[in-house]
């Protein structure tokens, strides 16, 4: 089992595009935002004021889109523990129906605030983020 976190999003005017759906950097600012969420609720206090998290990598499949005012689902979930200064993360938006629109996976690496270089993610950072530890 993953640990998991879920929020809601609505399609607002400005998420729209050209062909009336969510643009797809409105799917990344989502990720960004509920990756954000998670930390924020889950993190221990002071490894919120010691690190920061870069994106290195996205894999996004995009299987539906909604448009204005619909409502999206989002689960994000980390399966498995870091590697070195990695963290893989993976999304899952659903419509309000249950049908699966973005699938994700991304690779966020950890920084140390005060240096703003890459540094191996502590177990102690790792471990509320971990299977078995919501």
């Amino acid at each position: 089992m993953a640990n998991t976190y879920t929020m809601t999003f609505i399609a607002l005017p400005e998420h729209i595009d050209e062909i009336g759906h969510v643009n797809n950097a409105v799917w990344v600012r989502w990720m960004e935002d509920i990756a954000t969420a998670h930390w924020m609720a889950d993190a221990a206090p002071e490894h919120v004021a010691a690190y920061a998290w870069v994106v290195t990598r996205h894999e996004i499949d995009y299987r539906g889109n909604v448009s204005e005012g619909d409502e999206v689902i989002a689960t994000t979930e980390i399966r498995e523990g870091p590697s070195g200064a990695r963290f893989d993360r993976h999304f899952t938006f659903t419509d309000s129906a249950g049908k699966v629109l973005v699938r994700a996976k991304t690779t966020w690496a950890m920084v140390e605030r005060a240096t703003w270089r890459l540094m191996r993610v502590p177990k102690e950072v790792s471990a509320p983020f971990l299977a078995g530890s919501d």
